[in-house]
């Protein structure tokens, strides 16, 4: 089976589309998914470039495995996010990313720069591009634009992303699945692409049959795979209830007593069927709600729930469906909704707002989508955005200007290393280590906590590369990870794959340094210094000074020096030397005295 090697250019501005061939180092290097779009990304974009301009890159790229492996099949998003500033990628299942794969032919992805004057679509299909106007399409919402494409797979931009909002999602199969974090589709709305349209087939998995066989079987049988086909990600609120790390109230308890209301018991007695519902691991549970049907996942119940004070299930199963068709990232409007609950309790604005009403909430979110009122405008930035207009920043925690997202890290110090050491700011998907932390019964070391951090961090930039469901570590490891890129024509060795996630992980901490971000950013926001409230891990809170010391040994555990850059040491270790541009600082030692 021939490499997929090319990439597709669309030029918004000038409306050309172009094929090129990938680099040959980088697909060795990189493999695919994020880490070619992170090598396309510092490559093509000057340093502090807006991220709104027409200059900002996006990205949607598959990997050499999409349409292949076991469980759900992703694509990734990746630009500069307009909410944080960082490197951003976002991923995002269901029916478009197969569909993408088998729509590009020889070509991996599509990069899209530029600015239409109009609205437009992008239709793919037999390896080629089309641009189309879309006058007619703007201002509907995910749901709307799929039913306008019964015969394609679409990803999309709704209300939010059209609006600006800074952290838009970009939306597929009518809203049920979303390039979520980050604000992938602010860029999107930004450039006027209104929709991509995947108009091919999806690759015919029988050209891996017997490899796919033995890994559909594998997965099934692992601890992920029967967790994800008894209740999907929706056990992460029973989950997280449990351990005492369920972000309630607005971050100030890791209990909701509402908790069972709105978790997986709820989910099955409410859903009409399960996406894949012949699949051995069945994808999410689907949901009648007043905004139609919706498939709520984990982020949802916690986010929009118990961060809400909310135990209605049917009321946060209709709030994640107004989010999901207006394309908007549940986990940051769920914060900047308690933000503003907070900000009303401490006089911060002057509105009536509450835990726990729903119909306020339902508001607040609608004004935020379409930027209709003062504080919807100023939330349409996330907490950061409201807290510069109002102030209250210690109300909600963020990292890198990202709310943190469905753990807690006041249970598990583990995660609060892996937040504030996120290449996309605070980010539960980078590293889960409260999972084993939480439930281990005894006390971690720092040692512990850096090393699970940094594998598990390396081991996901592996598999978003591939690209493939990072659910999947535990039946893809560096062994069977080159088996598998043997099998579609790579030839690269088991340790070369366990050094190809060290080596991304490395050049988007390059993207970033060059943007500007050093070790504050790495510093976790002074509201967890706060005791947290209820629970096992009642008055548990970080202490400033042990979290330094951790954040230290990080550094040098990873070869970086004390102001968290990469080295030229771990450079040339990872094959990375000549590959930072003038505007990237990089030191010769640990200490960081000394700049090549």
């Amino acid at each position: 089976m021939p490499i997929v090697d090319r990439i597709l250019r669309i030029d918004l501005t000038a409306g050309s589309v172009t094929s090129e061939e990938i680099p040959e180092p980088w697909l060795e290097r990189y493999v695919g998914g994020k880490g070619i779009g992170a090598r396309y990304l510092y490559e093509e974009l000057e340093a502090r470039v807006d991220p709104h301009a027409p200059a900002n890159v996006l990205a949607f790229v598959v990997g050499p495995l999409t349409g292949y492996t076991p469980g759900d099949q992703r694509y990734a998003a990746i630009t500069k996010s307009p909410l944080t500033g960082t490197f951003l990628d976002s991923y995002a299942g269901g029916t478009f990313p197969a569909r993408l794969a088998g729509s590009l032919g020889e070509h991996m992805g599509v990069l899209v720069t530029g600015e239409a004057d109009e609205p437009v679509v992008l239709s793919i299909e037999d390896g080629e591009g089309y641009l189309e106007a879309a006058d007619d399409l703007w201002g509907l919402d995910a749901a709307e634009t799929c039913e306008r494409f019964p015969d394609a797979a679409v990803a999309c931009v709704g209300p939010a992303g059209e609006a600006g909002v800074q952290y838009a999602t970009i939306a597929s199969d009518g809203g049920d699945h979303h390039a979520g974090r980050g604000g992938a589709g602010t860029v999107m709305g930004a450039k006027q692409l209104k929709a991509v349209v995947a108009r091919g087939r999806e690759p015919d998995p029988d050209r891996l049959a017997d490899l796919r066989a033995a890994y559909v079987d594998a997965f099934a049988d692992s601890d992920a795979g029967r967790w994800l086909a008894a209740s999907d990600t929706l056990e992460t609120v029973d989950f997280a209830n449990e351990v005492g790390a369920l972000p309630t109230r607005g971050w100030q308890e890791g209990r909701f007593e509402g908790a069972d209301r709105i978790g997986i018991e709820q989910a099955r007695e409410r859903a009409n069927e399960r996406e894949r519902p012949d699949d051995p691991v069945p994808g999410g549970f689907r949901i009648d709600s007043d905004e139609g049907e919706s498939v709520p996942r984990g982020a949802t119940p916690i986010s929009l729930g118990a961060g809400l004070g909310i135990d209605d299930f049917d009321a946060v199963a209709t709030l994640g469906a107004v989010c999901d068709r207006l394309a908007m990232d549940v986990i940051t409007a769920g914060n900047a909704v308690a933000w503003a609950i907070l900000a009303s309790q401490e006089g911060l604005i002057d509105r009536d707002l509450e835990f726990g009403d729903e119909t306020a909430a339902r508001r607040l979110i609608e004004e935020i989508a379409h930027r209709s009122s003062p504080l919807g405008d100023a939330l349409a930035g996330g907490v950061g955005g409201a807290a510069d207009r109002f102030g209250g920043d210690e109300l909600i925690p963020t990292v890198k200007g990202m709310e943190l997202s469905s753990y807690d890290p006041r249970s598990a110090e583990a995660m609060a290393l892996a937040y504030a050491t996120s290449d996309r700011g605070a980010c539960h998907r980078r590293a889960r280590p409260v999972e084993l932390e939480a439930v281990s019964g005894e006390e971690w070391s720092a040692d512990r906590r850096i090393s699970t951090v940094i594998a598990e961090q390396n081991r996901r930039a592996v598999l978003w590369s591939l690209v493939a469901d990072d659910f999947l570590e535990e039946v893809i490891d560096p062994e069977s990870g080159a088996e598998w890129l043997g099998a579609v024509g790579y030839d690269i060795a088991p340790e070369e794959v366990a050094r190809v996630g060290e080596r991304i992980w490395t050049l988007v901490r390059l993207f970033n340094v060059r943007e500007g971000f050093t070790r504050e950013d790495d510093e976790l926001p002074a509201a967890l210094t706060d005791p947290l409230e209820g629970g096992p891990h009642d008055g548990a809170a970080i202490d400033p000074d042990a979290f330094e010391a951790v954040l230290e040994g990080y550094y040098a555990a990873r070869g970086w020096d004390r102001r968290g850059r990469p080295t030229s040491d771990l450079l040339s270790r990872l094959d990375l030397t000549g590959v930072p541009d003038g505007e990237t600082p990089v030191p010769e030692g640990p200490d960081g005295r000394t700049e090549g």
